[in-house]
């Protein structure tokens, strides 16, 4: 079984990322699950999804506490949260960021992928410019970093799950997918 935990803010479409995910892998024929947990529900707060995928029948129902891999849609969240807590090593960080992430602590046990997803969002509209919707795109970019799921299936998925501005989306997904960055450890 893989396990993913997306970390971001409520209005960033964290929810929808670990569905959009969830439904690639299906599309794949893999079984999957995908859930989010809330905190206080408000835009900005912090808010963790979760999407499991497996070759045969899932029966586990709890959160994921020691994920294989993370997408984290607000780079804030790594210095103000533990978002590492639990994640295997060697697993895969993806990251919404345009900092320069080379000398980052995380790399010494985990590798790690960046893409500006906040840059692909507005340049497609998606949000606004001060609240981003980067969900399609780092999703994009976790196809593109890990190989794990294929861009057609992540397409198919955007175009299933986002109700608007679909050729947008999977612009945006598409060109995180192609531009995504892997950061080499030192």
């Amino acid at each position: 079984m893989i396990e993913i935990r997306t970390h971001g803010r409520g209005g960033q479409g964290s929810v929808i990322a670990s569905e959009i995910l969830a439904e690639a892998f299906f599309r794949e024929g893999k079984f999957v699950q995908a859930f989010p947990a809330f905190g206080v529900e408000r835009r900005g707060a912090p808010v963790v999804a979760f999407t499991r995928i497996a070759d045969g029948e899932i029966r586990e129902r709890c959160q994921i506490y020691e994920p294989d891999h993370l997408i984290v849609l607000d780079p804030i969240l790594i210095d103000t949260v533990n978002i590492t807590v639990g994640l295997k090593k060697n697993g895969w960080i993806i990251i919404n960021t345009n900092r320069p992430m080379e000398d980052s602590e995380l790399l010494k046990d985990y590798r790690v992928a960046m893409v500006d997803a906040n840059a692909i969002a507005i340049k497609y509209g998606l949000g606004s410019r001060a609240t981003p919707i980067v969900n399609t795109a780092i999703i994009g970019a976790f196809a593109g970093a890990t190989g794990l799921v294929s861009l057609e299936a992540v397409v198919k998925a955007v175009e299933e799950f986002v109700p608007m501005k679909k050729k947008d989306n999977v612009k945006a997904t598409e060109e995180a997918f192609k531009s995504v960055e892997i950061i080499e450890k030192k």
